[in-house]
């Protein structure tokens, strides 16, 4: 019986010679076809648009990558294949203005033993309608795969770099003086920095390509970023930079080599786009981020919501309404005038502005951003599944569990849509959901102190550990 292909928070993803297969990897590039020649929209002279295939540094990814090209090219779809890994930013900007879809071969941050496909549409993730309709159209039709029908292949990346210089440097950044350090974890995003700022200010860790990355899940989450915040400390560098496999995500690091959270960092970056860039519209985050923005909104009179997790969700109210600033809880931030997807690169340079711009340190701007909305520490814990769990289900289940009153306040509010979210009276909150990309029980919580972040974790999993393995 062949693999149920699904979409998952952000693209296909499976294991590498287990579910992710050139088979169902063959599968999927059919599907895609056919879902292309059904809907794109073809010019007067009835020529279809052309489609881009891309792949990052994963094991085989280009392999891959040109299977799927080629089967585009058998079903007579004009598709240009990458010549050289890529981040799915780039993806996302060929998609925007010069090719009508794009497709990338990458499993993002997950471990070495996956990969994955993900789509671009419009300079953003495929929204929900699109990619149910691919999966309706899997083993439709007998895969088209000709002998001859090799695809051009052409570096575009110059094309990224072009739209990121103009759309998000200013000429602030050639004030900043300071070192950085990059950790590329490996990924496909390395050298990226280097085309915006000179190489003697620059020092790479992991630049080089390792399909195992190193022996470790090319996440940047705190866990992962030990190398670089020691390598911050010693060289006496401004800031750390960490980007993931497909250099989507992005974490930071202070000259004291303290890691930032993504609620920390989206804090400083949307206060100060707001106070000095006059960005203006609403507020999107996924449910699983914090306050700050929350607090942000209220003090300039913004509209703010929350959405499911998965920028996906972000990209899609950024097409539809007036939205200033989105961001999702694993790094991912994008805001008005620049793609309506993640791109760590474009946040990472935009806070190297922020320093040039201020001239102040990166501790100094959190600190300038704690006095005025409240001090942040957020923190999430994972813990294996025993089985797949209805979203649904367990929101309402762990609903009726939860006390009315939590770490001496009050509870406000508790959101369903996507796990269960808990808020209390003074914005503080816990939320417990499914991963959507891997079996794990994601719980997460945000309070003032690490005193009381812990103690809503430890609630959360106490809440939770019927559902959980052993």
């Amino acid at each position: 019986m062949a693999a149920e292909l699904k979409f998952g928070t952000d693209g296909w993803r499976g294991i590498i010679a287990w579910d992710f297969t050139f088979d169902n990897v063959h599968r999927m590039a059919q599907a895609l076809a056919d879902y292309i020649n059904e809907n794109a929209p073809s010019d007067e002279k009835g020529k279809m648009p052309k489609i881009f295939v891309g792949f990052d540094r994963r094991f085989m990814s280009d392999q891959f990558a040109e299977h799927i090209a080629h089967i585009f090219r058998s079903n007579k779809i004009d598709v240009t294949l990458s010549s050289v890994p890529v981040t799915s930013p780039v993806a996302a900007c060929l998609s925007l203005n010069k090719f009508w879809m794009s497709i990338i071969v990458t499993a993002s941050h997950n471990p070495s033993h996956f990969n994955g496909i993900k789509i671009k549409i419009n300079g953003g993730a495929a929204p929900a309608r699109v990619t149910k309709d691919i999966e309706a159209l899997l083993g439709q039709n007998s895969v088209l795969k000709l002998y001859g029908y090799q695809p051009e292949q052409k570096d575009l990346t110059d094309l990224y770099f072009k739209y990121v210089e103009s759309h998000s440097i200013s000429k602030k950044l050639k004030n900043f003086k300071g070192k950085v350090v990059v950790d590329y974890m490996y990924g496909a995003a390395a050298g990226y920095v280097e085309h915006f700022l000179p190489s003697k200010q620059v020092i790479a860790l992991h630049e080089e390509h390792d399909p195992t990355f190193g022996g470790v899940q090319p996440e940047p989450v705190e866990k992962n970023l030990s190398e670089l915040k020691k390598t911050v400390v010693a060289k006496k560098a401004a800031l750390g930079i960490a980007f993931d496999g497909d250099g989507d995500r992005v974490a930071l690091v202070d000259e004291k080599g303290t890691y930032w959270t993504p609620c920390q960092v989206a804090g400083v970056v949307c206060d100060y786009l707001i106070k000095h860039k006059k960005l203006d519209g609403h507020i999107v985050q996924t449910v699983s981020m914090g306050y700050l923005l929350k607090r942000i909104a209220r003090k300039f009179g913004l509209h703010f919501e929350e959405v499911n997790v998965g920028f996906k969700h972000v990209a899609e109210r950024m097409n539809l309404d007036d939205v200033a600033f989105g961001v999702e809880e694993s790094g991912g931030f994008a805001w008005k005038g620049n793609l309506p997807d993640r791109d760590g690169l474009t946040l990472a340079l935009a806070f190297i502005e922020i320093m040039a711009a201020t001239g102040k340190k990166a501790s100094e701007l959190y600190a300038d951003l704690s006095k005025e909305y409240g001090t942040s520490v957020y923190m999430r814990r994972d813990i294996a599944l025993a089985k797949s769990l209805d979203k649904n289900v367990l929101s309402e289940k762990l609903r009726k569990k939860m006390p009315k009153k939590i770490n001496g306040h009050k509870v406000e509010e508790m959101l369903t849509f996507d796990g269960l979210k808990v808020i209390l009276d003074n914005d503080e909150w816990l939320l417990i959901r499914p991963s959507g990309t891997e079996p794990l029980l994601r719980i997460y919580a945000e309070t003032a102190t690490k005193k009381d972040t812990l103690a809503l974790l430890d609630l959360g999993e106490k809440t939770a550990a019927s559902f959980c393995q052993k």
